[in-house]
């Protein structure tokens, strides 16, 4: 059904079309690959961020492989997390519903992301021994990133389409 516009208020049918992309109604196939790539971009940043940070860190204090990983997750979820608290706080929501719908809109986007990353790194010959000056280690991260980034969007697709993950950040965007 076509709404009608009137000078002015042509926005108002676009917002309809994207809020029923997001509440899920018509399915999977209402949801655009480039609604799912945008969150997904939005997960890869936080995770990248915190990736990155972590293997500093591990590698400045002379960490081992495994308690580097460790922290490069941790700090992942909580990049993640706080890139979508960030957004939601500045629509007025309080900081506890803010902390929920990060949690519910990001943990399973940010678990994929990670495991399809780490894994790339551990199975990828030395790339758990190369340094940060290694072309080896930025070469391996991106394309442990960028893989990860192809397996998730499918995964951030499914979850808007059913009105969950990024679906529920939108609705404070608006």
């Amino acid at each position: 059904m076509k709404h009608e516009t009137h000078a002015g208020h042509e926005h108002h049918a676009d917002h309809e079309q994207h809020e029923h992309a997001h509440a899920g109604h018509g399915g999977l196939d209402k949801v655009s690959w480039s609604m799912a790539a945008q969150a997904t971009l939005h997960c890869l940043t936080g995770c990248a961020i915190g990736e990155v940070l972590g293997m500093v860190i591990g590698t400045a204090f002379g960490w081992g492989n495994v308690p580097t990983m460790i922290l490069a997750i941790a700090l992942a979820f909580f990049f993640g997390y706080a890139l979508t608290l960030r957004g939601i706080l500045k629509a007025g929501v309080d900081f506890r519903t803010a902390f929920r719908v990060a949690l519910a809109a990001d943990t399973l986007s940010i678990a994929v992301m990670e495991l399809i990353d780490n894994g790339v790194i551990v199975l990828w010959p030395n790339a758990m021994d190369a340094h940060l000056a290694d072309g080896l280690f930025w070469g391996a991260l991106a394309a442990s990133l960028a893989i990860a980034f192809v397996v998730t969007t499918p995964v951030n697709k499914w979850m808007i389409g059913r009105g969950k993950g990024h679906a529920v950040v939108h609705q404070y965007h608006h």
